[in-house]
C-alpha cells in the first residue's frame, strides 16, 4: 500500500485547484489509479466516489479505509449507473486523469510496456480480448486501420504487414516479441521507441478508450450540479481532441482557454508528464 500513498499524479496541484474542493461536497475521481487525486480531495474535506475498471486499483483505495470514500470497480463510461447505485444525483466536481497509469506500465504482468517482457495483455479491466488475440487474429487491413487511426503511426501498413508475416511463423505472445517485430519493420527512431505508437494503438483498441471517453463526458455534463466543475487530463492528441470538441459543443463554461501543461520542473521529475494537457469547465446555473 506504500505505493498508493506516495503516488503523485501529473498536474496534481493544478487539477485540485481547478476542482475547487469544498468540505462536505461529493466529487468523482473517474480514474482512481493510484488514488493520488482521491487522497487530495479527501484531505481538503471532500467526499469521493471513485471509479476504476482495474480491480487492483479498487483494492488499493479500499486499503485507505476512509469514511468519505466509496470505490467502485467500473469503467467511467458507466458513471451514471455508479452514482445511482451510490444514491447520488448530482456532484460538485468530476476529475478524470486519462490514459495508462504508472502501475500498469511498471507491472510486466499487465503487458502495457514495450520495455519489459510480459504477456501481451493490455486490458485495464482484465475482461475481454487481449492484445495478443488482436495481433494474432485480426486481418491485415484491420490492424493497419488500428495503428493508423489510434496510434497515428505513419508506418502503420508496414508494421501491420510485419505482424501478419510474423504470426504465420509463430503466435506472437509477449510484449518484447511485438516490440522487436515493430523495430525490425521500421528501424530505430530519434524520438522515442519505435513501438510506442503501436502499443498505444493496441491499448486504446483493446480498452475501447475513445468511445468510453465520449460516453463519460456526456454523462459528466448531466450529473454536475450547477457550479460544479469538470477537470480532464489527456495524454495524447486523440483524447485531447475529443475533450476539446466536447467542451466547445457542451453547455459548460470553459475555464482553460488554453490547456494547462506541466512545468519544466515537473517534466524533469516525471518524463511521462511531458504530453499532459489539462482542460477544465464549469456548469453554470440554469
Amino acid at each position: 500500500m506504500e505505493a498508493t500513498t506516495e503516488h503523485i499524479p501529473v498536474l496534481y496541484q493544478e487539477a485540485l485547484d481547478l476542482l475547487r474542493v469544498q468540505p462536505g461536497q461529493v466529487y468523482v475521481d473517474a480514474t482512481l489509479g493510484g488514488a493520488g487525486h482521491t487522497r487530495g480531495i479527501l484531505e481538503r474535506g471532500g467526499r469521493v466516489i471513485a471509479l476504476d475498471q482495474d480491480p487492483e486499483a479498487v483494492e488499493r483505495a479500499k486499503a485507505l479505509s476512509h469514511p468519505n470514500l466509496l470505490a467502485y470497480r467500473a469503467n467511467f463510461r458507466h458513471l451514471k449507473e455508479v452514482l445511482k447505485e451510490a444514491g447520488v444525483e448530482e456532484v460538485a466536481g468530476i476529475l478524470a486523469d486519462l490514459g495508462v497509469s504508472s502501475f500498469h506500465l511498471e507491472d510486466p504482468r499487465r503487458g502495457f510496456s514495450y520495455q519489459q517482457e510480459g504477456p501481451l495483455d493490455m486490458r485495464m479491466g482484465l475482461e475481454g480480448p487481449t492484445a495478443e488475440e488482436v495481433v494474432n487474429t485480426l486481418p491485415l487491413e484491420d490492424l493497419y486501420r488500428i495503428l493508423r487511426d489510434l496510434g497515428e503511426e505513419r508506418q502503420a501498413y508496414r508494421i501491420a504487414k510485419a505482424i501478419v508475416e510474423a504470426r504465420r511463423k509463430a503466435r506472437i505472445r509477449t510484449t518484447t516479441e511485438l516490440a522487436e517485430i515493430v523495430r525490425r519493420a521500421v528501424g530505430f527512431r530519434a524520438a522515442g521507441h519505435p513501438a510506442r505508437k503501436t502499443f498505444q494503438a493496441l491499448r486504446i483498441y483493446v480498452n475501447d478508450e475513445l468511445n468510453a471517453l465520449e460516453e463519460f463526458l456526456r454523462q459528466a455534463e448531466e450529473v454536475l450540479a450547477p457550479g460544479g466543475r469538470l477537470v480532464v487530463i489527456a495524454f495524447h492528441s486523440l483524447e485531447d481532441r475529443i475533450v476539446k470538441r466536447f467542451l466547445r459543443e457542451s453547455r459548460l463554461k470553459v475555464l482553460t482557454k488554453k490547456p494547462l501543461t506541466p512545468s519544466q520542473e515537473e517534466m524533469a521529475k516525471n518524463p511521462r508528464a511531458r504530453s499532459a494537457k489539462l482542460r477544465a469547465a464549469e456548469k453554470e446555473a440554469a
